[in-house]
């Protein structure tokens, strides 16, 4: 028996076989922790145009699936209009006309009404998924490029001076 106090000894170093291990384990848990972050946030990644070729590639190679390419600036208004509904009080009817101008097939855009007064004060403003306006209606996932699309739906008045409104594509 030692009479080395336990705190006092020193135990034998490591041998290098011991510490390859260690690393390959840690580089090991490393790599698992990169592809987990990566396939946890694959969409993120590709709604940015910096990442979305890396995450392509990578897809690529372990068959995942990327959504479709988003550019909501690529979509043009061709006509639109706020009316109110004549047998209905306090009822408006959207109408709206668009197309994909891009050279790619993009999912429906969401769409967001601004409704304002005479003095352009906000009364009211939202915004539209594909869902809440295009209905039970099935229909493409996805414009193709130079598609076009039309749009009606009607909306509760916020309020009874509304005279301007304003669409942006989202």
């Amino acid at each position: 028996m030692s009479r080395t106090p336990s705190f006092a000894r020193v135990d034998a170093p490591a041998t290098p076989r011991r510490r390859r291990g260690e690393w390959i384990v840690l580089v090991a848990l490393l790599l698992l922790l990169a592809v987990q972050l990566f396939f946890g946030e694959r969409e993120r990644l590709a709604a940015d145009a910096r990442f979305r070729p890396v995450v392509a590639s990578a897809c690529a190679l372990v068959g995942c699936k990327l959504p479709p390419w988003r550019q909501p600036a690529a979509f043009s208004m061709l006509a639109r209009d706020v009316i109110a509904v004549p047998d209905r009080p306090g009822v408006l009817r959207v109408q709206a006309s668009f197309r994909n101008d891009a050279r790619w097939p993009q999912p429906w855009p969401a769409l967001v009404l601004t409704l304002s007064d005479a003095d352009s004060r906000t009364l009211g403003a939202r915004r539209f998924l594909p869902a809440d306006y295009l209905g039970e209606t099935p229909r493409a996932g996805e414009l193709a490029p130079g598609q076009s699309a039309q749009l009606a739906f009607d909306i509760a008045e916020p309020a009874p001076n509304v005279v301007a409104f304003d669409f942006r594509f989202d």
